[in-house]
Protein backbone atom coordinates (compact mmCIF):
# COMPACT_ATOMS: atom_id res chain seq x y z
CA UNK A 1 0.00 0.00 0.00
CA UNK A 2 3.03 2.45 0.85
CA UNK A 3 3.47 2.50 -2.75
CA UNK A 4 0.10 2.69 -4.36
CA UNK A 5 -0.80 5.93 -6.20
CA UNK A 6 -3.96 8.00 -5.59
CA UNK A 7 -5.25 9.21 -9.28
CA UNK A 8 -6.75 12.88 -8.84
CA UNK A 9 -8.65 15.12 -11.42
CA UNK A 10 -7.20 18.81 -10.44
CA UNK A 11 -8.72 21.66 -11.80
CA UNK A 12 -6.07 22.98 -13.96
CA UNK A 13 -7.43 26.19 -14.93
CA UNK A 14 -10.64 28.26 -14.95
CA UNK A 15 -13.23 27.26 -17.75
CA UNK A 16 -14.13 30.95 -19.83
CA UNK A 17 -17.79 29.68 -20.66
CA UNK A 18 -18.35 25.80 -21.07
CA UNK A 19 -15.30 23.84 -19.79
CA UNK A 20 -12.94 22.03 -22.03
CA UNK A 21 -11.18 18.65 -21.38
CA UNK A 22 -7.97 21.58 -20.57
CA UNK A 23 -9.24 22.63 -17.86
CA UNK A 24 -8.74 19.15 -16.20
CA UNK A 25 -5.64 17.60 -15.41
CA UNK A 26 -5.26 13.66 -14.20
CA UNK A 27 -2.28 13.86 -11.41
CA UNK A 28 -0.99 10.69 -9.53
CA UNK A 29 -0.19 12.02 -6.04
CA UNK A 30 0.98 9.53 -2.94
CA UNK A 31 -1.36 7.77 -1.38
CA UNK A 32 -2.58 9.58 1.80
CA UNK A 33 -1.93 8.55 4.97
CA UNK A 34 -5.06 8.50 8.11
CA UNK A 35 -3.65 10.90 10.50
CA UNK A 36 -4.81 11.03 14.39
CA UNK A 37 -8.95 10.42 14.62
CA UNK A 38 -9.17 10.01 10.64
CA UNK A 39 -9.89 7.31 8.68
CA UNK A 40 -8.54 6.27 4.96
CA UNK A 41 -11.29 5.42 2.21
CA UNK A 42 -11.23 4.31 -0.82
CA UNK A 43 -13.89 5.01 -3.36
CA UNK A 44 -15.93 2.99 -4.58
CA UNK A 45 -18.20 5.89 -6.62
CA UNK A 46 -17.57 9.28 -7.66
CA UNK A 47 -20.55 11.90 -7.90
CA UNK A 48 -20.90 14.41 -10.85
CA UNK A 49 -23.54 17.10 -10.24
CA UNK A 50 -24.25 20.46 -11.68
CA UNK A 51 -23.52 22.36 -8.82
CA UNK A 52 -20.06 21.46 -9.16
CA UNK A 53 -19.46 24.19 -12.67
CA UNK A 54 -19.60 27.25 -9.74
CA UNK A 55 -16.83 25.76 -8.07
CA UNK A 56 -14.68 25.57 -11.19
CA UNK A 57 -15.21 29.43 -11.11
CA UNK A 58 -13.81 32.25 -8.82
CA UNK A 59 -17.21 34.19 -8.59
CA UNK A 60 -18.48 34.70 -4.99
CA UNK A 61 -21.06 32.18 -4.45
CA UNK A 62 -22.43 30.31 -1.52
CA UNK A 63 -19.06 28.06 -1.30
CA UNK A 64 -15.77 28.82 -1.88
CA UNK A 65 -14.72 27.95 -5.30
CA UNK A 66 -11.46 24.94 -6.19
CA UNK A 67 -8.12 26.16 -6.01
CA UNK A 68 -6.21 26.20 -10.01
CA UNK A 69 -4.30 22.90 -9.29
CA UNK A 70 -6.50 21.24 -6.60
CA UNK A 71 -9.19 18.65 -6.17
CA UNK A 72 -12.53 19.08 -7.89
CA UNK A 73 -14.55 18.23 -4.63
CA UNK A 74 -17.68 16.27 -4.82
CA UNK A 75 -19.69 13.58 -2.90
CA UNK A 76 -18.28 9.73 -2.43
CA UNK A 77 -19.11 6.68 -1.95
CA UNK A 78 -15.75 4.05 -0.64
CA UNK A 79 -14.92 1.59 2.13
CA UNK A 80 -13.09 2.24 4.98
CA UNK A 81 -9.30 0.39 4.60
CA UNK A 82 -7.16 2.35 7.49
CA UNK A 83 -8.16 3.86 10.68
CA UNK A 84 -10.30 3.39 13.77
CA UNK A 85 -13.23 4.82 14.98
CA UNK A 86 -15.80 4.23 17.63
CA UNK A 87 -18.70 3.68 14.74
CA UNK A 88 -17.17 3.04 11.81
CA UNK A 89 -14.27 -0.15 11.04
CA UNK A 90 -12.34 -1.12 8.80
CA UNK A 91 -14.49 -3.16 5.68
CA UNK A 92 -17.24 -0.57 6.33
CA UNK A 93 -18.77 1.68 3.50
CA UNK A 94 -19.34 5.03 3.90
CA UNK A 95 -20.47 8.34 2.47
CA UNK A 96 -18.16 11.14 2.05
CA UNK A 97 -16.44 14.18 0.40
CA UNK A 98 -13.64 12.74 -0.55
CA UNK A 99 -13.75 14.73 -4.15
CA UNK A 100 -12.41 13.38 -7.43
CA UNK A 101 -9.49 11.02 -6.40
CA UNK A 102 -9.52 7.52 -5.34
CA UNK A 103 -8.43 7.94 -2.32
CA UNK A 104 -9.13 10.19 0.87
CA UNK A 105 -9.17 10.71 4.07
CA UNK A 106 -11.70 11.97 6.51
CA UNK A 107 -13.00 12.45 10.22
CA UNK A 108 -15.29 9.85 11.27
CA UNK A 109 -17.41 12.98 12.01
CA UNK A 110 -17.70 13.63 8.27
CA UNK A 111 -18.99 10.30 7.07
CA UNK A 112 -21.93 8.74 7.15
CA UNK A 113 -22.09 4.75 7.71
CA UNK A 114 -23.77 3.12 4.91
CA UNK A 115 -25.67 -0.44 4.85
CA UNK A 116 -25.60 -2.22 1.59
CA UNK A 117 -28.73 -4.82 2.77
CA UNK A 118 -31.23 -1.49 2.86
CA UNK A 119 -30.22 -0.14 -0.72
CA UNK A 120 -27.03 0.20 -3.31
CA UNK A 121 -24.20 2.14 -2.03
CA UNK A 122 -24.24 4.13 -5.20
CA UNK A 123 -27.96 5.18 -3.98
CA UNK A 124 -26.14 7.37 -1.22
CA UNK A 125 -24.84 9.77 -3.98
CA UNK A 126 -28.33 9.91 -5.91
CA UNK A 127 -31.68 9.47 -4.52
CA UNK A 128 -30.88 8.71 -1.24
CA UNK A 129 -27.84 11.67 -0.98
CA UNK A 130 -28.36 14.75 -2.09
CA UNK A 131 -29.98 14.91 -5.46
CA UNK A 132 -32.67 13.13 -3.35
CA UNK A 133 -32.53 15.42 -0.30
CA UNK A 134 -33.00 18.35 -2.67
CA UNK A 135 -36.38 16.92 -4.35
CA UNK A 136 -37.84 15.81 -0.88
CA UNK A 137 -36.82 19.18 1.02
CA UNK A 138 -37.21 22.05 -1.92
CA UNK A 139 -40.62 20.32 -3.12
CA UNK A 140 -42.57 19.46 0.18
CA UNK A 141 -40.92 22.18 2.37
CA UNK A 142 -41.23 25.25 -0.19
CA UNK A 143 -43.19 23.77 -3.01
CA UNK A 144 -45.58 22.89 -0.11
CA UNK A 145 -48.03 20.69 -2.24
CA UNK A 146 -51.37 19.34 -2.36
CA UNK A 147 -53.78 17.21 -3.69
CA UNK A 148 -54.85 18.36 -7.15
CA UNK A 149 -52.21 20.81 -7.80
CA UNK A 150 -50.11 21.55 -11.07
CA UNK A 151 -46.80 20.72 -10.87
CA UNK A 152 -44.18 21.38 -13.02
CA UNK A 153 -40.52 19.72 -12.95
CA UNK A 154 -37.76 20.87 -15.54
CA UNK A 155 -35.05 18.33 -16.06
CA UNK A 156 -37.84 15.91 -15.39
CA UNK A 157 -35.35 13.11 -16.34
CA UNK A 158 -32.52 13.72 -14.07
CA UNK A 159 -32.06 12.76 -10.63
CA UNK A 160 -33.57 15.63 -8.76
CA UNK A 161 -36.45 16.14 -11.01
CA UNK A 162 -37.67 12.59 -11.43
CA UNK A 163 -37.47 11.78 -7.66
CA UNK A 164 -39.58 16.07 -7.53
CA UNK A 165 -42.02 14.75 -10.03
CA UNK A 166 -42.85 11.15 -8.12
CA UNK A 167 -42.91 12.77 -4.93
CA UNK A 168 -45.68 15.14 -6.28
CA UNK A 169 -47.45 11.92 -7.49
CA UNK A 170 -47.10 10.74 -4.08
CA UNK A 171 -48.73 14.12 -3.09
CA UNK A 172 -51.86 13.16 -5.16
CA UNK A 173 -50.87 16.57 -7.78
CA UNK A 174 -50.78 16.34 -11.72
CA UNK A 175 -47.49 16.41 -12.66
CA UNK A 176 -45.86 17.86 -16.31
CA UNK A 177 -42.68 17.18 -16.77
CA UNK A 178 -39.77 18.97 -18.99
CA UNK A 179 -36.66 16.98 -20.84
CA UNK A 180 -34.59 17.14 -23.33
CA UNK A 181 -35.10 14.61 -25.62
CA UNK A 182 -37.84 12.70 -26.57
CA UNK A 183 -36.52 9.56 -25.28
CA UNK A 184 -35.97 10.87 -21.93
CA UNK A 185 -39.56 12.09 -22.12
CA UNK A 186 -40.81 8.62 -23.05
CA UNK A 187 -39.28 7.58 -19.46
CA UNK A 188 -40.50 10.05 -17.39
CA UNK A 189 -43.96 9.04 -18.50
CA UNK A 190 -43.64 5.35 -18.71
CA UNK A 191 -41.44 4.47 -16.10
CA UNK A 192 -41.68 7.23 -13.80
CA UNK A 193 -45.85 7.98 -14.32
CA UNK A 194 -45.88 11.44 -14.48
CA UNK A 195 -49.10 12.62 -16.46
CA UNK A 196 -47.43 14.06 -19.87
CA UNK A 197 -43.53 15.18 -20.45
CA UNK A 198 -42.70 18.06 -22.78
CA UNK A 199 -39.06 17.93 -24.85
CA UNK A 200 -38.58 21.40 -24.11
CA UNK A 201 -36.17 21.44 -27.65
CA UNK A 202 -39.67 21.39 -29.27
CA UNK A 203 -40.17 24.86 -31.36
CA UNK A 204 -43.96 25.26 -29.68
CA UNK A 205 -42.84 24.79 -26.13
CA UNK A 206 -45.19 27.42 -25.08
CA UNK A 207 -48.68 26.64 -26.32
CA UNK A 208 -47.70 22.99 -25.62
CA UNK A 209 -47.56 23.87 -22.23
CA UNK A 210 -50.26 25.63 -21.57
CA UNK A 211 -52.44 22.79 -23.76
CA UNK A 212 -50.50 20.20 -20.58
CA UNK A 213 -51.79 22.64 -17.85
CA UNK A 214 -55.05 23.89 -18.56
CA UNK A 215 -55.71 25.01 -14.98
CA UNK A 216 -52.34 26.73 -14.96
CA UNK A 217 -49.33 25.80 -12.86
CA UNK A 218 -49.07 25.87 -8.92
CA UNK A 219 -45.90 24.28 -7.98
CA UNK A 220 -42.45 24.99 -10.81
CA UNK A 221 -39.20 22.96 -9.71
CA UNK A 222 -36.63 25.31 -11.33
CA UNK A 223 -33.47 23.85 -12.22
CA UNK A 224 -32.97 25.26 -15.46
CA UNK A 225 -33.48 28.70 -16.03
CA UNK A 226 -33.55 30.36 -19.97
CA UNK A 227 -36.21 29.33 -22.51
CA UNK A 228 -37.46 26.78 -19.92
CA UNK A 229 -38.42 29.87 -17.29
CA UNK A 230 -40.04 31.52 -19.91
CA UNK A 231 -42.07 28.81 -20.93
CA UNK A 232 -44.11 28.09 -17.19
CA UNK A 233 -43.60 32.23 -16.15
CA UNK A 234 -46.49 32.87 -18.06
CA UNK A 235 -48.52 30.26 -16.55
CA UNK A 236 -48.15 30.44 -12.76
CA UNK A 237 -51.29 31.13 -10.79
CA UNK A 238 -51.82 33.38 -8.12
CA UNK A 239 -50.05 31.51 -4.78
CA UNK A 240 -47.60 30.10 -6.87
CA UNK A 241 -44.49 28.42 -5.28
CA UNK A 242 -41.13 27.90 -7.20
CA UNK A 243 -38.18 26.16 -5.26
CA UNK A 244 -35.45 26.91 -7.21
CA UNK A 245 -32.70 24.82 -6.45
CA UNK A 246 -29.91 25.63 -10.12
CA UNK A 247 -30.49 27.12 -13.04
CA UNK A 248 -28.00 25.01 -15.13
CA UNK A 249 -28.87 27.06 -18.39
CA UNK A 250 -26.78 29.66 -16.84
CA UNK A 251 -23.92 28.12 -16.10
CA UNK A 252 -21.50 28.74 -18.89
CA UNK A 253 -22.59 32.14 -19.33
CA UNK A 254 -20.61 35.04 -19.53
CA UNK A 255 -22.83 37.89 -19.70
CA UNK A 256 -26.55 38.96 -18.98
CA UNK A 257 -28.90 37.05 -21.50
CA UNK A 258 -30.20 39.73 -24.62
CA UNK A 259 -33.21 41.73 -24.61
CA UNK A 260 -35.15 44.05 -22.74
CA UNK A 261 -34.75 43.80 -19.23
CA UNK A 262 -37.67 41.96 -17.58
CA UNK A 263 -37.05 42.03 -14.09
CA UNK A 264 -39.88 45.04 -13.63
CA UNK A 265 -42.80 42.79 -15.00
CA UNK A 266 -41.47 39.96 -13.10
CA UNK A 267 -41.48 41.97 -10.01
CA UNK A 268 -45.04 43.25 -10.18
CA UNK A 269 -45.88 39.49 -11.05
CA UNK A 270 -44.33 38.91 -8.03
CA UNK A 271 -46.58 41.36 -6.17
CA UNK A 272 -49.85 40.76 -7.90
CA UNK A 273 -49.81 36.83 -8.12
CA UNK A 274 -48.16 36.43 -4.50
CA UNK A 275 -45.79 34.43 -6.32
CA UNK A 276 -43.32 32.35 -3.80
CA UNK A 277 -40.02 32.44 -5.70
CA UNK A 278 -37.20 30.79 -3.10
CA UNK A 279 -33.81 29.43 -3.79
CA UNK A 280 -32.07 27.02 -1.62
CA UNK A 281 -28.80 25.15 -0.98
CA UNK A 282 -29.69 21.50 0.52
CA UNK A 283 -27.98 22.17 3.39
CA UNK A 284 -30.54 24.91 4.44
CA UNK A 285 -32.37 21.31 5.51
CA UNK A 286 -29.10 19.68 7.38
CA UNK A 287 -31.98 19.30 10.35
CA UNK A 288 -34.32 17.04 8.16
CA UNK A 289 -31.74 14.47 7.29
CA UNK A 290 -33.43 11.71 9.40
CA UNK A 291 -36.54 12.35 8.24
CA UNK A 292 -35.52 12.19 4.63
CA UNK A 293 -33.84 9.16 5.08
CA UNK A 294 -36.71 7.51 6.72
CA UNK A 295 -39.70 8.92 4.01
CA UNK A 296 -37.38 8.45 1.03
CA UNK A 297 -35.80 4.81 2.24
CA UNK A 298 -39.76 3.47 2.81
CA UNK A 299 -41.05 5.00 -1.01
CA UNK A 300 -37.59 3.78 -2.62
CA UNK A 301 -37.88 0.68 -0.85
CA UNK A 302 -42.03 -0.10 -1.85
CA UNK A 303 -40.99 0.98 -5.64
CA UNK A 304 -43.35 4.45 -4.94
CA UNK A 305 -39.87 6.36 -5.71
CA UNK A 306 -37.95 5.05 -8.99
CA UNK A 307 -34.47 5.72 -10.19
CA UNK A 308 -32.25 5.58 -12.64
CA UNK A 309 -28.27 5.56 -12.38
CA UNK A 310 -25.81 6.32 -15.24
CA UNK A 311 -22.36 4.42 -14.23
CA UNK A 312 -19.15 4.73 -16.23
CA UNK A 313 -15.95 3.34 -14.83
CA UNK A 314 -12.75 4.80 -14.82
CA UNK A 315 -11.63 8.00 -12.73
CA UNK A 316 -9.85 9.22 -16.35
CA UNK A 317 -13.36 9.57 -17.83
CA UNK A 318 -14.65 12.40 -15.31
CA UNK A 319 -13.44 15.40 -17.44
CA UNK A 320 -15.39 14.18 -20.47
CA UNK A 321 -18.60 13.02 -18.55
CA UNK A 322 -18.84 16.63 -16.58
CA UNK A 323 -18.67 18.20 -19.94
CA UNK A 324 -21.04 16.24 -21.38
CA UNK A 325 -23.56 16.50 -18.10
CA UNK A 326 -23.57 20.35 -17.96
CA UNK A 327 -24.60 19.61 -21.86
CA UNK A 328 -27.84 17.35 -21.11
CA UNK A 329 -26.00 14.67 -22.27
CA UNK A 330 -26.08 12.08 -19.37
CA UNK A 331 -29.42 9.83 -18.59
CA UNK A 332 -29.89 9.23 -14.84
CA UNK A 333 -27.87 10.14 -11.78
CA UNK A 334 -24.09 10.47 -13.26
CA UNK A 335 -21.71 8.41 -11.19
CA UNK A 336 -17.56 7.39 -11.88
CA UNK A 337 -17.01 3.90 -10.63
CA UNK A 338 -13.61 3.85 -9.41
CA UNK A 339 -13.05 0.25 -8.13
CA UNK A 340 -15.28 -2.46 -8.20
CA UNK A 341 -18.51 -2.61 -5.84
CA UNK A 342 -17.70 -5.75 -3.38
CA UNK A 343 -21.65 -5.52 -2.95
CA UNK A 344 -22.48 -5.97 -6.29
Amino acid sequence: MADAVNRQVLLASRPDGAPTLENFRIHDAPMPEAGAGELLVRSLYLSLDPYMRGRMSDRASYADPVPIDGVMGGGSVGQVIAGSAPDIAIGDYVLGHGGWQEFFTAKPSHLRRLDPDMAPLSTALGVLGMPGMTAYCGLLQIGKPKAGDTLVVAAASGPVGGTVGQIGQIMDCRVVGLAGSDEKCAYVTSELGFDECLNHRRPDLKSALAAACPAGIDVYFENVGGHVWDAVYPLLNAFARVPVCGVISRYNANEAPPGPDRMPGLMTDVLIKRLAIRGFIVTDFQGLEGEFLRGMGAWVRDGRVRYREDIVDGIEQIPARMIGLLGGENFGKLLVRTSPDPTR
